[in-house]
């Protein structure tokens, strides 16, 4: 507990994690550390609660787990991931069993220093419920244990100062029940309970949420670290019943949380909904109505969430117009890429609104990287094509500004791959003007080799024709097995599992088949060509486009079949189908 001696005690933790792998000196390192456990659990309230003994114990923990001592994820750090995590956009791997960096350990001491700490401090509960250093104990603690279903039963019930029979029977005194939940506006004990939530096995969560969190989750969504906790308790649901619950207390409360800036609450009720495959079509709809009214024409929803503080800030909010020159709002940002991963009948609204904003709004969009990414998610949307394209020719005259910009590239991939072949040209004709100075950024060589611009510039009708075999050979395959869009509803239901967008990953397989293939036809035609003379290399570029789409085609076709079609009766009606 000492300034300078706390980093001794971690220095000679470092050095007994470096030989745990030597099986000589783990007996001796086991002795060691459990006569320092059964140290610590005499009077472990003291140590627990210090600035320098906390993060030492925290130390101690990291090496009994077997994972690295310096670990931020398991001292108590919580950044953008977590974010990521809640919306949908990283998949959750948290476990402590199957940590990434997992080493040999001391189970048995986890266990014994754990439950002897919480044995000892039962009567301290409130005091190291909102105390900062306890609190980053209890949580490292919790992470360590995450998967270790019977140890948390018995810790999880305790730390909320009762026990597993009086949560699972609901039989809570209302006074310690209130003060509890009250606790949960602490910042303390609110990251507590986000890892509470985490980790808690599914009956113990359903628990919490019907027996303690029931009608209180607004009033803790009101408030600036209650918020939090909802925001846990909605992203780790298990069930649609569980959503049910939590949509009937925040379903209708869209705009008064959007008014006192609880925007995450809302993300990640909308992440819920599409993970859980629920409400999903009331999300949308609740958005919409959270920032215009029923008299308004939906083209003002988009940038309205755009820029979610200006708007619910601003006074006559029907006055409100497009602030330029401010930057847009990332929590609205990310709620917009939600939107746009649910069906398009459902976001109709939304896709009215995006496609119907002024050019110079569209491109300022486009040059901001919150604002880039929503135009980016659009464009991977199931909206249609038209509606789409509706949307990138308002930048036309500006995508090689846009490309020269590290997030703006993303976007001009993304605008190419949904033009037709002028608007593919047009993109190609304002990168060449500016391929000099792209090929110096980090991310120019890469977008300069994926459009092919090289071949742009020197064989402008052999890259036209290879842009329409591209187009040709896609249009083909899901002419025979169905295109992307006719495959939305199944894509919705693997959206965000484990196996998280599966489906187009599938068709981003499948165009890489046939853009290979059609690059290495071209190789060998140029190749070959090259050695039969300047004559040879005259011939007719479409009829060598229209084999080597073909043959594109069917090598696509033989990669899609074999990894998921095994059926050999399938495999020769599809080649047969394929040949007519």
């Amino acid at each position: 507990m000492d300034r300078s001696g706390s980093h001794v005690a971690e220095t000679a933790f470092k050095s007994l994690a470096r030989h745990v792998q030597d099986t000589e000196a783990y007996t001796i390192i086991e002795d060691t550390l459990k006569m320092i456990c059964k140290v610590i659990v005499v009077n472990p309230l003291d140590l627990i609660c210090n600035c320098y003994g906390s993060h030492v114990l925290r130390s101690l923990l990291c090496l009994c787990k077997g994972v690295p001592l310096d670990s931020p994820e398991f001292h108590g750090a919580k950044g953008s991931k977590v974010l990521a995590e809640r919306l949908n956009l990283k998949v959750a791997h948290l476990d402590g069993n199957d940590s990434q960096h997992l080493q040999q350990g001391f189970p048995s001491l986890l266990k014994f220093l754990v439950s002897g700490m919480m044995n000892c401090t039962k009567e301290d509960m409130k005091t190291l419920q909102v105390d900062q250093y306890s609190s980053l104990v209890l949580q490292t603690a919790l992470k360590l244990l995450a998967g270790n279903d019977q140890e948390l039963l018995h810790i999880i019930p305790v730390l909320l100062g009762c026990n597993k029979e009086i949560l699972a029977e609901g039989k809570f005194d209302m006074i310690v029940a209130g003060e509890t939940v009250e606790s949960m506006k602490e910042p303390a004990f609110s990251h507590l309970m986000e890892v509470i939530l985490e980790v808690a096995p599914e009956s113990l969560y359903n628990d919490m949420l019907t027996k303690l969190l029931k009608n209180s989750l607004f009033e803790l969504s009101s408030h600036p670290c209650g918020n939090f906790v909802v925001q846990a308790l909605i992203s780790h649901a298990r069930t649609k019943d569980q959503m049910e619950l939590i949509w009937e207390e925040l379903g209708l409360k869209f705009a008064d949380l959007f008014g006192m800036g609880r925007s995450g609450v809302i993300a990640s009720l909308i992440a819920a909904c599409q993970r859980l495959q629920t409400h999903e079509y009331k999300c949308c709809e609740a958005l919409a109505t959270a920032v215009g009214s029923k008299n308004e024409t939906s083209k003002f929803i988009v940038p309205r969430i755009l820029f979610l503080e200006s708007y619910f800030s601003y006074e006559d909010k029907s006055s409100w117009s497009w602030p330029g020159g401010a930057k847009m709002h990332v929590m609205g940002s990310l709620i917009l890429q939600a939107i746009f991963k649910f069906q398009s009948e459902w976001i109709q609204p939304y896709i009215l609104s995006i496609t119907s904003m002024d050019a110079e709004h569209v491109l300022e969009a486009a040059q901001d990287a919150r604002g880039a990414r929503v135009i980016e998610a659009f464009l991977a949307s199931d909206a249609s094509t038209k509606q789409k394209r509706r949307l990138v020719v308002k930048l036309r005259g500006h995508f090689g500004e846009l490309a020269i910009n590290l997030s703006g590239s993303f976007t001009v991939e993304r605008c190419f791959n949904a033009g037709n072949l002028s608007l593919r040209e047009a993109i190609a004709s304002e990168l060449l003007a500016v391929r000099t100075e792209l090929s110096k950024t980090k991310q120019g060589p890469h977008l300069l080799r994926t459009l092919d611009i090289d071949r742009y510039a020197t064989k402008p009708d052999q890259w036209r024709s290879k842009q329409a075999s591209k187009q040709s050979a896609y249009n083909e395959f899901f002419v025979a097995f169905g295109s992307s869009e006719s495959k939305s509803t199944k894509r919705n239901k693997l959206l965000y599992n484990a196996s998280m967008d599966t489906s187009e990953h599938e068709e981003l397989n499948i165009k890489k088949d046939i853009d290979g293939s059609l690059i290495s036809t071209s190789v060998v035609d140029d190749t070959s060509s090259e050695k039969k003379g300047r004559k040879k290399r005259k011939r007719d570029v479409a009829s060598e486009d229209a084999v080597g789409s073909n043959k594109a085609i069917e090598k696509a076709v033989k990669n899609f079949l074999s990894s998921s079609t095994p059926d050999k009766k399938r495999h020769n009606a599809s080649k047969q189908r394929l040949k007519i």
